[in-house]
């Protein structure tokens, strides 16, 4: 499905655009262009909630699919372990390398705790992992619940995730709980959860058109209802309205978004979902969403190093675009040479293993 390598790559450059210019540098004087690149980049943290409704969408069509292979289980963990597993060790060593991360830390990285560190009293040292260790933690248990439940009891069970999710968020915020509603699984399993959703309706016989329907209307609320609660604070998650029902509707949002680009993509308006260059960021974007965060850090110490007039300042805003030019560059390169010389040997193995995954697709109108 290439129209979803297009949605891949709009989510990391969302992510990579915000760790380069608003995460590291949005307080800083930077003129009118600048502030406003700085200001355009600050949504891109809502790619890893794209992320999540893309991946609970895959990956609960993938087990709905298989689900009467009797080898289901050995299939499913040994192809996601291949294909999670080399880069994201990889990324691991590279921080113990570089002591980028407390030892504590790391054994927590082993295991895909990231997201709690803080239950344990350990400090969060590096970010991309946590939404790692969220989507494995999910599919530890999500296998086996779906395999057990016909297509309309997971489809209960997944719009139960996605009304619950932020109940449990509001209670916390009202009780005064702020830490982990971002980050812990218990708190953001609604984009995955409506992901899942989608996956169910893609095999339920709904028409193009109901299908069409439906992407409008999830559209429809969530604009509806952000424009509505923006005055109770649904913008920000300072406040009890955003912190309960925010991700929720963004995560609305991006199904309807995915819908539309599966029905775009498989229509005479395909050439509108296939963008080739954030096809290209969607194919490396695992890789990318590990390392990029790394190597901005290493350019900023090797200017440290060799070259401290090159680090970004006040009033010289062409130092972030040159910093975002070279080390954002490096990053993608370096996530192609993984995409295809480390993570695409895997991949092979992965399919040797057990025979490449089936796709679902929408029927051409």
């Amino acid at each position: 499905m290439p129209e979803l390598d297009t949605l891949r790559g709009l989510a990391i450059a969302g992510v990579v655009c915000l760790h380069g210019f608003y995460w590291q540098h949005g307080g800083m004087r930077a003129g009118p262009w600048g502030r406003l690149i700085l200001d355009l980049s600050r949504p891109g943290w809502l790619g890893v909630n794209l992320f999540f409704v893309l991946s609970g969408f895959l990956i609960t069509g993938l087990l709905l699919d298989s689900a009467a292979r009797p080898d289901r289980y050995r299939r499913f963990y040994a192809r996601r372990a291949l294909r999670i597993l080399p880069a994201y060790y990889a990324v691991l060593i590279v921080l113990w390398l570089f002591g980028q991360a407390s030892r504590a830390y790391l054994a927590l990285g082993l295991a895909f705790l990231a997201n709690v560190t803080s239950l344990f009293g350990v400090a969060q040292y590096y970010g991309p992992l946590w939404t790692l260790a969220v989507e494995e933690q999910f599919y530890l248990f999500w296998p086996a619940a779906v395999w057990r439940l016909s297509r309309r009891g997971v489809a209960w069970l997944a719009s139960a995730v996605v009304v619950l999710t932020p109940l449990a968020r509001g209670v916390a915020f009202h009780y005064g709980q702020t830490d982990g509603l971002a980050e812990y699984t218990w708190f953001v399993l609604d984009g995955l959860a409506c992901g899942a959703l989608l996956a169910v309706l893609l095999r339920s016989g709904t028409s193009r058109r109901g299908v069409w329907r439906i992407a409008l209307t999830l559209v429809a609320i969530a604009v509806v209802a952000g424009l509505a609660g923006w005055p109770l604070g649904i913008a920000t998650r300072t406040r009890l309205a955003g912190a309960a029902f925010q991700y929720t509707l963004i995560s609305l949002f991006f199904s309807g978004l995915l819908l539309l680009t599966l029905l775009g993509g498989t229509s005479r308006w395909t050439w509108l979902t296939t963008n080739r260059p954030l096809r290209f960021l969607g194919f490396i974007s695992y890789g990318l969403y590990l390392i990029h965060v790394l190597v901005f850090w290493l350019y900023d110490q090797l200017c440290r190093q060799l070259a401290p007039q090159m680090l970004p300042r006040d009033d010289h805003f062409g130092l972030v675009i040159l910093r975002f030019g070279i080390a954002g560059g490096a990053a993608v390169l370096l996530a192609w040479l993984s995409r295809v010389h480390f993570e695409g040997r895997f991949l092979r193995m992965r399919d040797r293993v057990s025979g490449p995954a089936a796709a679902a697709v929408l029927s051409p109108s």
